[in-house]
């Protein structure tokens, strides 16, 4: 039998099993909260599972691990390390719990429906939902990007067929079952990652320019020591660090997996299954990222022009590692399952916060859920469009998912995480912390498609410093909630109908 179609078997039986979930979950997604938080009953290994491979995909295992590994050697584990430490367990801990609570009992079913009953603003929710849609395009493009590279490297497949066909699979999922096929399907998917992540670090480290764990790791040393990195490479790596794990708490494809949990059993159970799930998976991806100085000493190695070369620094290494074409298959099948379940949650995130909160509030004011639930899904192939769009451009996935989290996450990252535990954050704060943040993450964005040329002392271009400017976004936001909120105090309302039916209820 042919070695590539032993590859093509292994995906399309994928394929064909993630797209009967689908189906058989379409009868349970008549309406639209069906859609969107599947009733609410989810438990721990599905909703941990489903963070998991919402976080991770092909953007990690090929766009960051790659990007990182080359240009800081062995210190691009840290990314990794940081994304299950602060990203998921952290994060559970803090956000988990409440989150499920406050929009359990107040019928909440996105970001901008939390921002609207927590602040009373209809025009802070119009302005969330356009920032949402808008700018998780960049972020679903990359992960368009990430998987292409691998398929057009290992299958020699036209880099735009393979996005039809990843477009195609991502619909199927959504379209036909929404929440509840996402999440079934995300179990599997994650299933299919754990294991193979662990044998991609095998197979990798086994080959015979690694030469073995002991060989590898001391070469990759000698490798990170000559680097020399210096003060702005340390300040990019610890940027990197933060936006890729801190980033996190501020975006609504994240946020949203807490609001279907059970309770709070398995919200417990379900912080220590997401988290040993983040180091498997999000430190051996940055793991083998490391290595790839060990098989190029210069990017002109690699085919292809352009500054997106680091996103075929990892297709290449596994090319070259001479692994057999069933394991070659399995990690094909591990990079789409990564790949579909992230595509899942940002398009269901991106069309049913569009619908919810910006069709049915401006334009068709309807209770007709099932017809809600449809349009849903028409609005679901208008973002799978335009990310097909975006993907078919020259920007490196790095940067198009530092833009895109930069953005989203320091606009809304503080508000939503003080609002979660203080009273005294008023609407006048909430405003000040995602204009700000929105505004400070903006430059690199900007100078990529205006101003390419610009840049800064030691840190070099603008439209290449997305991490550094989210953080500083994140940070500005803080900063302004609290602030503002404070010298604000006097004349601004609180809404404390949010807390009470909950404190009520704890009673």
């Amino acid at each position: 039998m042919d070695n590539k179609l032993i590859i093509w078997l292994t995906v399309a039986v994928y394929i064909i099993f993630i797209g009967t979930v689908s189906i058989l979950s379409s009868k349970k997604s008549k309406s639209i909260a069906d859609f969107t938080v599947g009733g609410r009953n989810a438990g721990a290994w599905l909703s941990a599972f489903s963070y998991g491979t919402a976080y991770f995909s092909a953007v990690m295992f090929i766009g960051y691990a790659g990007g990182t590994g080359w240009k800081y050697g062995l210190w691009g584990v840290l990314p990794g390390i940081g994304n299950a430490v602060i990203g998921s367990l952290f994060a559970w801990l803090v956000l988990a719990k409440r989150t499920r609570s406050l929009t359990r009992k107040h019928h909440i079913k996105s970001m901008p429906q939390f921002f609207e009953k927590r602040f009373g603003s209809k025009r802070m929710k119009t302005f969330c939902t356009a920032v949402i849609f808008l700018f998780l395009i960049p972020y679903s493009a990359s992960v368009y990007k990430g998987l292409t590279s691998v398929c057009s490297v290992l299958l020699g497949v036209d880099e735009k067929i393979c996005m039809i066909v990843i477009a195609i699979a991502a619909v199927i999922i959504v379209i036909a079952g929404g929440y509840a096929a996402a999440i079934k399907a995300d179990f599997i998917q994650g299933a299919v990652m754990l294991v193979g992540v662990v044998l991609l670090i095998f197979a990798v480290m086994k080959s015979e320019t690694v030469g073995g764990f002991s060989n590898g790791l001391s070469a990759i040393a000698e490798k990170t020591e000559a680097l020399n990195l210096g003060f702005s490479e340390h300040i990019g790596l610890w940027a990197t660090v933060l936006m890729t794990s801190f980033g996190t708490w501020g975006l609504p494809q994240m946020i949203h997996k807490y609001y279907g949990i059970r309770d709070n059993r398995e919200v417990r159970r379900g912080t220590v299954i997401s988290t040993f799930f983040a180091f498997i998976v999000a430190g051996g991806g940055y793991f083998i990222g490391t290595l790839s100085r060990l098989f190029f000493s210069s990017l002109d190695e690699i085919p292809g022009t352009g500054a997106g070369k680091t996103d075929y620094l990892i297709p290449n290494m596994l090319s070259m590692s001479n692994i057999s074409q069933i394991l070659i298959g399995v990690i094909l099948v591990l990079l789409i399952a990564a790949s579909v379940s992230t595509l899942s949650s940002i398009t269901i995130t991106a069309s049913t916060t569009f619908t919810m909160d910006f069709i049915k509030e401006k334009l068709y004011k309807t209770e007709d859920k099932e017809r809600l639930a449809l349009i849903s899904r028409v609005v679901c192939l208008i973002f799978v469009a335009l990310s097909y769009f975006i993907a078919n451009g020259h920007t490196p996935i790095l940067d198009m998912m530092s833009y895109s989290w930069g953005i989203i996450s320091g606009s809304f990252l503080a508000p939503y995480l003080i609002s979660l535990y203080s009273k005294k954050l008023n609407s006048k704060g909430a405003w000040a912390g995602m204009i700000g943040g929105f505004a400070v993450a903006l430059p690199p964005v900007i100078c990529k498609l205006f101003l390419p040329d610009i840049s800064l002392p030691v840190f070099g271009a603008v439209k290449d410093m997305g991490a550094h400017f989210a953080c500083m976004a994140m940070s500005v936001s803080f900063i302004l909630c609290l602030a503002v909120s404070a010298l604000t105090a006097k004349s601004s309302t609180v809404n404390e109908k949010f807390y009470e039916t909950e404190e009520k209820a704890a009673i």
